[in-house]
């Protein structure tokens, strides 16, 4: 299993979404996270950031695009959630 880097504050950085500039301040670790989902999805990291956020504009109301980014890795880690037993 491997090690889990110790928590860090966000780090903001630009990303390009349908040719617009935006920041997104995440910590180290879902920067990581995200950084291996694109390389695994074969998506440039502005790609997949595109693809989350018009995920999250589908939704109402919509989750702040940083949110929207740490739960899409959240459930591609270890799902939604739905099937827990007892619910």
């Amino acid at each position: 299993m491997a090690a889990v880097p110790p928590p860090g504050p966000p780090r903001k950085r630009s990303v390009t979404i349908a040719g617009h500039e935006t920041s997104i301040a995440l910590e180290p670790l879902f920067w990581d996270a995200l950084e291996k989902a694109a390389a695994d999805e074969r998506l440039p990291l502005n790609a997949l950031v595109a693809r989350i956020d018009a995920e999250r504009l589908e939704r109402s109301p919509p989750a702040n695009l940083a949110s929207a980014i740490r739960q899409w890795l959240f459930v591609r880690s270890f799902g939604s959630g739905e099937n827990r037993s007892g619910e």
